[in-house]
């Protein structure tokens, strides 16, 4: 068998591999959610448009990336299909443009700055950008997001922006700390009942090692890498 024939057979058994990680982990999911079925959002960073082509094939559509430039060949790959892209890296303040015309979602909101910039960039031709706030849960200085005691006026600074959707809050918790998610379920609740609108209804959190624990702590969206794809290089 010829090299091209043993790497073509290579890469068949890895889209294989990955269709049955998919299915695997959506019957998981079921078993484990509590009431509704959580957005599965696919971490897709540093994978090929053919794995994702796999993963729309079996009628995936929610696909998570944090490098921007990546993430904008990739949608430009695959722009013919109706994929929902979500924004989960960081962000800085030269990345907003890009960020607001090419993305639906945007769950690491910390700064009013930046979210002020994202709406004024988006185009009133498309959609409200759905946004969450990204919460430093176990308060370390080595986390992303806004400190609790900041949480309030943030929300409300978003909530006046014309261009954003506010969905709800996000966080990623430290492995080493406890009661990450049982305060963070009981931060969005709280916020939830304050800001009393429809559309906050999410909590983006839970990742491949901890998304059954996410779930049972309220988690409406969870973001899925290493399960799926298999370890990153």
């Amino acid at each position: 068998m010829g090299l091209l024939s043993n790497i073509q057979r290579m890469m068949g058994l890895c889209m294989s591999e990955l269709l049955k990680n998919y299915r695997n982990l959506n019957q998981k999911i079921e078993r484990a959610a509590t009431s509704q079925m959580p957005t599965l959002v696919a971490v897709s960073k540093t994978q090929s448009s053919d794995a994702i082509q796999v993963l729309i094939d079996a009628g995936h559509r929610d696909f998570g990336e944090n490098y921007l430039q990546e993430a904008m060949d990739k949608i430009a790959e695959l722009k013919d299909q109706k994929l929902i892209w979500h924004y989960i890296g960081s962000i800085q303040r030269n990345k907003t443009r890009d960020i607001a015309a090419h993305f639906d979602w945007v769950h690491t909101i910390e700064r009013s700055i930046i979210a002020e910039r994202l709406s004024k960039q988006r185009d009133e031709d498309l959609s409200p950008l759905n946004v969450c706030i990204q919460v430093n849960i176990d308060d370390q200085d080595s986390k992303s997001g806004v400190d609790q005691s900041e949480l309030e006026r943030l929300i409300d600074e978003v909530l006046e922006l014309p261009n954003l959707t506010l969905r709800g809050l996000m966080c990623i918790t430290d492995p080493e700390a406890t009661g990450s998610f049982e305060r963070m379920q009981a931060l969005f609740r709280e916020q939830q009942a304050r800001v009393d609108k429809a559309d906050f209804d999410t909590l983006s959190m839970g990742m491949s090692a901890d998304w059954r624990e996410a779930l049972e702590h309220g988690a409406t969206m969870i973001r899925v890498g290493s399960s799926l794809f298999g370890a990153r290089d």
